[in-house]
């Protein structure tokens, strides 16, 4: 295919909206085989939902359909054709929701097999593709009232794209060669029914998710609590919610036999938080880092250093210029490490943990203690400045070296 010009460029750009061109982002990747548009918004959410949504209750699938219709209208430039069936006629027994055919401004043609859903959960993602696969498109989609954070990447995945109530769009198609991106709400803005465990706050989650990160399954729900030090009703409710999100898999007896523990840590660190979970302070070492670790390989009370600095000792990240350590009392702390308070131009963070687990499954590099490579990577993905995507080094450099950290 023909790379775009700056007229067909245009064309995307003069096709959104009037309302959403403040919000949008609009750019054209082209290599020497396909070029594609590539329409990214982010509407203000819940102001301003791209999709009408229905005060008394979910969005019907024939509301979401018809809404996803003129937003992939008001995307596409005029060269483009598009069509959307909601009955699949041609279809002998189970039918799709509805079939989109779009058309290229070089003829191309593709047939989208979209799935509609009234929920999608993680661990639903799989069976649903499939099922859509069954019907023999070009490409996938599948549709929802509302797609959280985790389905969505598991269908980005697995599948060409998505749809929901609240905005969340994404199309991605070879030929004709197309990428729309839309961004909605994170959150469900529907009432769920109480009951299941919906977040990873709190001490007891954090010992479940340190345990499963850390120590290879199998295991069940009894010695998993006892490995964690969390109870099992906590467990039980932790598990639930990581089974739900497809991030750990388990036998026919409940047993975990596998964790995506990458991932896992990952949703960990969407609830828990550096800064925000423990009570922190900021301290200055006028002599530098390694004055502080010095003095730290002869302290006599207990710590664990974690952020940039115990990657570097691992190896993934250089040059920290902040330190970052657990202790039990950041005042008691800091006066036998000889720091001084700091509002500005600090190079030391004591942070007095969350709970005691920061303490457990340390590790010592030349008579320095170090948290579990698992709490180091959160702390990163949740810390300030650089620190996020030096969590992404950190799991990168975790994953490629799995026997040097997991047990």
């Amino acid at each position: 295919m023909p790379q775009l010009g700056s007229s067909e460029s245009s064309a995307v750009q003069s096709s959104l909206p009037s309302r959403d061109l403040s919000r949008a982002r609009v750019r054209v990747l082209a290599n020497a085989k396909t070029a594609r548009v590539h329409t990214t918004v982010c509407p203000t959410v819940p102001e301003m939902l791209l999709f009408r949504v229905m005060r008394n209750g979910l969005v019907s699938g024939t509301a979401l359909l018809a809404e996803l219709e003129g937003q992939l209208r008001g995307r596409l430039p005029s060269t483009w054709t598009l069509r959307l069936r909601r009955e699949a006629r041609e279809h002998p027994g189970p039918r799709p929701a509805a079939v989109l055919e779009l058309g290229g401004p070089t003829g191309d043609k593709a047939r989208v097999m979209i799935e509609y859903k009234t929920q999608i959960l993680p661990r639903d993602v799989s069976r649903a593709v499939e099922q859509a696969k069954a019907f023999q498109g070009d490409a996938v989609m599948l549709a929802a009232p509302f797609l959280g954070r985790r389905t969505r990447e598991l269908i980005a995945e697995q599948a060409d794209g998505y749809a929901d109530a609240t905005g969340n769009l994404r199309l991605r198609l070879d030929r004709p060669a197309l990428f729309i991106e839309v961004q909605g709400a994170e959150s469900n803005p529907w009432r769920e029914p109480e009951g299941p465990l919906k977040t990873l706050k709190g001490p007891g989650a954090g010992r479940v998710v340190r345990a499963l990160s850390e120590i290879s399954p199998p295991y069940g729900v009894r010695q998993l609590a006892k490995l964690s030090g969390a109870s099992a009703s906590t467990t039980t409710r932790v598990l639930a919610l990581l089974d739900r999100e497809a991030l750990v898999t388990r036998d026919e007896l409940a047993r975990v036999v596998s964790v995506d523990w990458s991932k896992t840590i990952r949703r960990w660190a969407q609830d828990y938080s550096l800064l925000h979970s423990n009570r922190t302070s900021m301290w200055i070492e006028p002599r530098g880092l390694t004055a502080l670790l010095n003095r730290l390989r002869d302290a006599k009370f207990t710590y664990a250093v974690t952020g940039s600095l115990a990657a570097a000792a691992r190896g993934p990240i250089t040059a920290p210029r902040l330190a970052i350590a657990f202790v039990a009392d950041a005042a008691l702390a800091a006066e036998r490490l000889r720091l001084r308070p700091a509002e500005s131009g600090a190079n030391v963070m004591l942070a007095e943990p969350y709970d005691r687990i920061a303490f457990e499954r340390t590790w010592k590099r030349e008579s320095v203690v170090y948290a579990g490579m698992a709490q180091v990577a959160a702390d990163l993905l949740t810390g300030p400045g650089r620190s996020p995507a030096e969590g992404d080094e950190v799991l990168r450099w975790m994953e490629a070296n799995e026997s040097a950290w997991r047990t």
